[in-house]
This record gives C-alpha cells, structure tokens and sequence, in this order.
C-alpha cells in the first residue's frame, strides 16, 4: 500500500508588514542552525565563510531616537500635506468656490523622482569605504519582480485619491492601517500560506473595527462638505487600493527573501525610478488616452481635462503657484520618511518598525481630528480602538516571536561556542 502523504504543517509567517535583514536567515545562520540540529544529535563546526562574517556593530540610543523622530515628522507632515491637498480650495474667494488638486499621478512622480535620489544617494552614504556601491540591478532575474512593484506601487496611489474624493481622510487613514487584511489575502490564494488562528482573528477585529466606523458616520453636515457621500463607491476603490498595497509588500518580501544580500537602499532606488517611468509615461500618453474609451470609462476628462494630467496639473500650479509649496513638501517628505523607514529596517528589527508605524498612524489620526475639524461619533471611536486594538495585539505577539527565535540563535550559538 502506497503511503499517505503527511500534510503540510502550518508555517507561521512573520507578523510584521515589513521584513528586516534580522528577520531573514543569511547563508551562515543556515549552516550554524544545521550544524546544531542534526539528526544525531551531533554538532558540525561552521566552516569558514560563516567565521568570516563580520560583527555589525549594534546601533546606539541615540540612532534609535533619531529615527524614530525622523519617521514621526516627515510622515505626519507628509500626511497633513497630502490632507491640505485634496481638501483645500485654492484660490478660493467670497466670489469664487476655488478649485482642488486633482492630479495624484503628478504628484506621485514628483515624489518618486525625489525619493529615486534620496535612494542613490542612501544607497552611496550606507555602502561601507573601500567597497563598490551595489547596483540598482544587480541581474536580469531580479527586474521582473521589481517591475512588478513599481507597477503596482504605481497603479495604487491613484485609486487611493480617488478613494479620498468619496470618503473623509479619517476613514482613509484608518483602512491604510489595516494592510495585514489584503498581504494575507494574497498570501493564502496567490502563495497558498497558512496562518496561525491568532492572525485570522486580528483580521476579523480588524475589519468588524472599519465596518463600525464606517457604518457610523460623525457630522454629517460636514461629511457633505469633505466629500461626494458615496461611500460604497469610495470603500471599493480603497479596497484596490489596499490590494495593490499588498501585492507591492508581498513581491518585495520575496524580492529580499529570494535575492540576497539585496538591501532597502537599492529596493527605494530602484522602487521609486520605475515608478516614475512608468507614471512619466502615463503622464506624457494622458492627452492620447483622455480620448479614448478607456480614458471615457473612467472619466479622465472630467478629472484632469482634455489636455491630459500633466498639462493639467501645470496649468493647475500656475494658477496656484502657492500649491507648489504643498506638492514640493509632500514628495520631500515621502522621500525623508522613506530614508528613515529603510535605515530602520536595515539597523534595528522589524517589530520596532511595525510598533513605530502603528502609533505613527494613531497619531496622523488625532492630528487630522484637529487640524481639519473632524468630529467622530463614540461608536466611531469604537472601531478606532478595534482596529488599533488588533493591530496592537498582532504587534505584540511579533515582538514575542521576534524576542523567541533571537533566545534561540543565542541557544544555538552557545552550543556551537561549546562544541567547538
């Protein structure tokens, strides 16, 4: 009798949306956990490669301060710009409504232009003297996934700003938080992954805590005067959104995963130049696809006119050149929180990132709250606290993970250290 094949046991994936050099295993853990976890019990010594690996030296209190400082300004600015510019009537008088930025494609070249320099430059600042800076690709395996990334990564801001022409910027916030919900879609249907119960449970708080605040609106005479009102319309397009959002995260743990020693600098490099070749050639074909039915299905001309976004959005800023301050702030502080996100990632562990990321978000929160006026209802605030609750736990059991599997690389070196 033929036997049975044993099911596959679940693997449980890393809790946060971010993955750090700590969280992946370089070929020298792999041989150092291998030579003391063999099947007999005996331990192999490491060869020599493993021993010539250098010790990095650990980061400082006041490393961590900065960056940590320098993740909670830029993204706050960063956030309260992005507000200010889909909400604010410029050129607005007793005489005249104004009118508001709508060119998300403009603005996310702009700032990915500035964040393809800021990468470049990173990359050169954190490569060690003596050592060639590391290409932005290194091979020709490597470009599909990155294009892919660069896709997608382009493709998802602009429904999200159409998203915000639909929905308040409070509801925005909230459902960007929620970016486990579409990375674990993706894993269990495109990556056939399993999840422990926990996750799946953090999920349903999650979005038990969107559907709340959601289904119970604050002001409604204010609601009126931020947005369209259709909600439905808006949730869906938030809902690519966040799809995209995850098919980026997905393919660039892959990318780190599967093309070692690959490091954040040359990922925000190379990330942020396709992105805006690509939304550069948007930008130039706008005029020619305005007129045809896809630019008609989608309402281009009504959005960006018949001359084509980046026509548009010029004509917009010299009528408002006071908007250029807005644009130009948001893509510099894209481009600085970028920086300090990747430095983070690349010196400290991922669990302080995600702990980092989620009270970043809590606090864009209560700073829209008070610098546009947002009034939220107390069943609101109810789904404020299960969505940030779940995160929150989630947040925690990583740390817990994190803090197990580094006690047991110190095990695992100790018995190495003795063997030898």
């Amino acid at each position: 009798m033929a036997r049975a094949k044993q099911p596959t046991p679940v693997r449980r994936e890393l809790s946060s949306e971010y993955i750090s050099k700590a969280d992946r295993k370089s070929p020298s853990e792999k041989e150092e956990a291998a030579a003391v976890s063999g099947a007999s019990g005996s331990v192999k010594p490491p060869s020599s490669s493993s021993l010539a690996v250098p010790i990095k030296k650990k980061a400082g209190v006041a490393t961590l301060l900065i960056d940590v400082a320098g993740i909670y300004i830029s993204f706050l600015t960063w956030a309260y710009l992005q507000e200010k510019l889909t909400t604010t009537n410029y050129g607005a008088s007793p005489i005249s409504k104004g009118e508001r930025f709508k060119f998300p494609v403009f603005l996310l070249t702009i700032q990915s232009l500035f964040a393809a320099l800021g990468g470049k430059l990173f990359t050169v600042l954190s490569t060690p003297k003596g050592q060639p800076v590391p290409a932005m690709i290194p091979s020709r395996a490597i470009l599909p996934p990155l294009l892919l990334v660069a896709f997608t990564n382009a493709l998802a801001a602009p429904f999200g700003y159409a998203a915000l022409g639909h929905i308040d910027y409070i509801t925005y916030i909230l459902a960007k938080s929620c970016k486990l919900l579409p990375v674990m879609f993706l894993h269990i249907t495109l990556f056939r992954k399993r999840y422990p119960l926990y996750k799946y449970l953090v999920v349903a708080a999650v979005t038990a805590g969107v559907a709340v605040f959601t289904l119970h609106s604050g002001s409604k005479k204010h609601k009126a005067s931020s947005h369209s009102g259709q909600t439905s319309w808006g949730l869906l397009l938030l809902g690519i959104n966040l799809l995209f959002d995850g098919l980026t995260n997905s393919t660039q743990d892959y990318i780190f995963q599967t093309f070692q020693p690959y490091t954040g600098p040359q990922m925000m490099m190379a990330n942020n130049l396709l992105s805006s070749i690509i939304t550069g050639a948007y930008l130039v074909l706008s005029p020619w696809l305005v007129k045809t039915g896809l630019g008609e299905w989608f309402g281009m001309a009504q959005a960006t006119g018949q001359e084509g976004e980046l026509a548009g959005a010029l004509a917009f800023l010299a009528r408002h050149p006071e908007a250029w301050r807005d644009v130009l702030g948001f893509a510099l502080c894209g481009c600085i929180g970028q920086v300090f996100i990747f430095h983070t990632l690349s010196t400290f562990s991922s669990v302080l990132l995600v702990t980092v990321t989620v009270t970043r978000k809590m606090f864009t929160m209560i700073l829209s709250v008070v610098a546009f006026g947002h009034r939220l209802s107390e069943m609101q605030w109810l789904g404020v606290g299960l969505v940030f609750g779940g995160i929150g736990v989630e947040a925690g059991i990583a740390r817990r993970e994190k803090l197990a599997k580094e006690e047991a690389k110190r095990k695992a070196k100790a018995a190495l250290g003795k063997a030898q």
